[in-house]
């Protein structure tokens, strides 16, 4: 390879590590100039070093009644997916005691992520009995309770008109829409027909039994309404997908309420309770393929996908309480990490100062380089997908210190072994980069393994030290490839670098000595000649290279 090439070569790897670095830097600057939505020079922290909100949901259920183990963590588990979901990172979700649980947020989330914790989101989908438009009532109407509330005629299925009691019937002449119906968190019978209204108050309701849950539902996301020719609208809806039990037991309504007279050919859709649609059964659908339409916008199909996608809860909660928590380490632990990656960093500046001498500007170069690409990462990871750092994280960044300057050391000791064996400077380089990058592709591997490992099978605190670890990792085998090995090029090629000077970090002087190794094995001079030809040959096989080659050259002079 000709000088020329070899050092355009190194100013064009030069040249894309600076290009890397400009486009995240012009993308969060574009992104803090226009006041993008999260968009910040200054990564988000988690909840132990910045504090955030803590909000206490206990569940709603029937007095002298108490939510199982299995409802519990079975909300827990849905909540925490919510949360997630949502794009809020390093957020804690956990069971208090036998019945409530703590979900604790960083920083101030907005209301979206409030209301998508709160809402107890329990779909339900209810045959449609009777219908009318809500009329305001200038007084209160008073039902008479001695009236029965038993069906005169066993129902054969939702739809049966007998489910309607006389008491039902009363009370649904005395709904007013308008006027509060419901108490926060209540949980309905899902074996009863209820009284609703929709969510705009507009309509009353009374409904059957449920027949389809909302857990049925595998998949659930936003999109606009398309016509039979394929053309997008601007009605926006949220498509559903039932799992196999749900498309049975969807199938099986539709099928039932395809052909009835209005009301009863509709099927509400409850959500907590109120009726956000009930469209008319056109068709019988068995492919397990819903569509909700309504009043609905991006956000709030969106905001309801988002619901329903990660699951109904088995169970309805309310907020017992909402505040805000402190950082369980704050400030003085996050100073007290950067001081000592400081010392860290420090520290093997001066190791490399002391061992490499002038080379040592290339690890400082090095390290530099791989933060700047850390911290923009990490910026863009917070802005773009709601990564916080935390303390865990910055023990991660610590330990990648450690890693990277492993690769230096492994690729200044490659060089050195080429210098040894009488090769000039620019072709141990080379020479030395071949067979150091394969050592760094191993070590590299391993540690990136490792952080995988971590990521996927520990908890959420660990978590956050496997992803930076993980990040940097990636970093380091970034910037060795296309700064530090283009940087030694041209370094090579520098006069004071070039000389052989003891402070260059190349010693030049290593080249002329006869490098044997730091042991020989020798046959002893005891043996019997049988033992003493087999000693021969294994300390022969056992010599290094250098001494194979030192007496190679030897035998040739």
């Amino acid at each position: 390879m000709s000088e020329r090439t070899t050092e355009a070569q190194a100013k064009r790897k030069l040249g894309w590590t600076a290009g890397i670095a400009a486009f995240f830097i012009g993308l969060l600057t574009w992104a803090t100039i226009t006041a993008q939505p999260g968009a910040s020079w200054s990564p988000e922290l988690a909840l132990d070093l910045q504090g955030g909100t803590e909000i206490i949901l206990t569940p709603t259920v029937a007095e002298g009644e108490q939510a199982s183990a299995e409802q519990i963590a079975q909300a827990v588990t849905i909540i925490r997916a919510r949360v997630d979901g949502s794009g809020v990172g390093e957020a804690s979700v956990a069971p208090q005691g036998a019945q409530n649980i703590v979900v604790s947020i960083p920083g101030v989330p907005d209301d979206s992520t409030l209301q998508l914790i709160k809402a107890s989101a329990l779909l339900e989908f209810r045959p449609v009995l009777f219908t009318t438009i809500n009329t305001p009532a200038t007084e209160s109407v008073a039902v008479d309770p001695s009236l029965s509330n038993t069906p005169t005629t066993t129902p054969v299925n939702a739809s049966d008109l007998n489910w309607v009691t006389p008491l039902l019937q009363a009370q649904f002449e005395a709904l007013d829409c308008t006027k509060p119906f419901r108490t926060a968190g209540q949980v309905d019978d899902p074996a009863l027909p209820i009284i609703t209204c929709d969510d705009f108050g507009l309509y009353k309701y009374i409904l059957g039994p449920v027949e389809v849950r909302g857990a049925n539902i595998s998949d659930a996301f936003a999109g606009t309404v398309q016509t039979s020719t394929g053309a997008s609208t601007n009605t926006w809806a949220v498509n559903l997908e039932f799992d196999a039990e749900g498309t049975a037991a969807f199938g099986a309504v539709t099928q039932r309420l395809f052909g009835l007279q209005s009301p009863q050919n509709q099927f509400a859709i409850t959500l907590d309770g109120l009726v956000i649609t009930a469209p008319s059964t056109n068709a019988v659908i068995t492919n397990g393929q819903a569509q909700i339409t309504g009043n609905f916008d991006q956000a709030s199909a969106t905001s309801l996908a988002d619901q329903l996608k990660y699951g109904a809860l088995p169970i309805g909660f309310e907020v017992q309480s909402q505040e805000n928590i402190s950082a369980t380490l704050g400030d003085d632990s996050l100073r007290g990490g950067i001081i000592a990656g400081v010392i860290g960093l420090l520290i093997v500046v001066l190791y490399m100062a002391f061992q490499y001498r002038g080379l040592a500007t290339v690890v400082l170069g090095s390290l530099i380089v791989a933060a700047l690409l850390v911290y923009l990462f990490i910026a863009f990871l917070s802005w773009r997908q709601g990564y916080r750092l935390s303390l865990a994280g910055v023990a991660g960044l610590i330990v990648a210190i450690g890693i990277t300057a492993d690769s230096f050391i492994v690729y200044f000791e490659r060089i050195k072994d080429e210098l040894r064996e009488g090769k000039s400077l620019e072709v141990a380089v080379e020479a030395g980069w071949k067979r150091a990058i394969r050592t760094i592709l191993v070590s590299d591997a391993v540690s990136l393994t490792a952080a995988v490992v971590l990521y996927l099978l520990t908890s959420a605190n660990v978590r956050g030290f496997a992803f930076t670890l993980g990040l940097t990792t990636l970093v380091d085998l970034l910037v060795v490839a296309l700064f530090t090995h283009p940087m030694v090029q041209l370094l090579a090629r520098h006069p004071f670098f070039a000389s052989g000077s003891k402070w260059s970090g190349f010693d030049l002087s290593a080249s002329a000595t006869n490098y044997v190794g730091r042991g020989q094995f020798r046959v002893a001079e005891n043996l019997a000649s049988g033992k003493k030809e087999k000693a021969a040959k294994e300390a022969l096989k056992r010599q290094t290279i250098a001494e194979r080659k030192a007496l190679a050259s030897k035998e040739n002079n």
